[in-house]
């Protein structure tokens, strides 16, 4: 059995987040490892709102469209406020890592509930706190966890054709 791991891609924008998911999945990776995770509060905006229609969420705003898009293919979505970070919107498995933190009252080692997640997912803490400080300057993540050896594929994928600051393995 092949231990876990994770990819964690780093983009300036939603469009090029948006843009290596498009390519992950048509590379034929399973949609459902899939987590995307940005901050999506913007002080010029008249409003912001999130809310569930049945088994979908809906979203306004100036990247409403993009979450609206993510949210129809990736399993989950939620909407945190994570102090020292902000507002956050998350589309795939991470919020189910997420909300298990939560309702566990897991916190590991003093870090957030979205730490908590991503540390399940085996990252470890010092990168949790690098991938927090890029979400709080506005940066995506979209994250693949599979086996190492697809893990290693999603990464070599993201670094050779999309618009990323950084990819890392994990």
């Amino acid at each position: 059995m092949e231990t876990p791991n994770t990819c964690v891609a780093t983009y300036k924008t939603h469009h090029a987040a948006d843009d290596a998911v498009k390519h992950l999945q048509k590379a034929g990776f399973e949609i459902n490892k899939i987590s995307v995770i940005g901050n999506d509060y913007h002080t010029e905006e008249h409003a912001v709102g999130y809310y569930n229609t049945g088994d979908r969420m809906k979203a306004w705003g100036k990247l409403g469209a993009f979450w609206g898009g993510l949210w129809g293919v990736l399993l989950g979505a939620a909407f945190f406020v994570i102090p020292g970070v902000g507002p956050l919107v998350v589309a795939g498995p991470l919020v189910a890592a997420i909300v298990g933190g939560l309702e566990g009252a897991v916190v590991v080692g003093g870090l957030s509930a979205l730490g908590a997640g991503l540390v399940s997912l085996g990252i470890p803490k010092d990168s949790v706190v690098r991938y927090e400080e890029s979400l709080a300057a506005g940066s995506f993540l979209v994250l693949y966890s599979g086996s190492e050896k697809d893990v290693a594929s999603a990464a070599a994928s993201l670094m050779e054709s999309t618009d990323h600051q950084q990819v890392e393995t994990h």
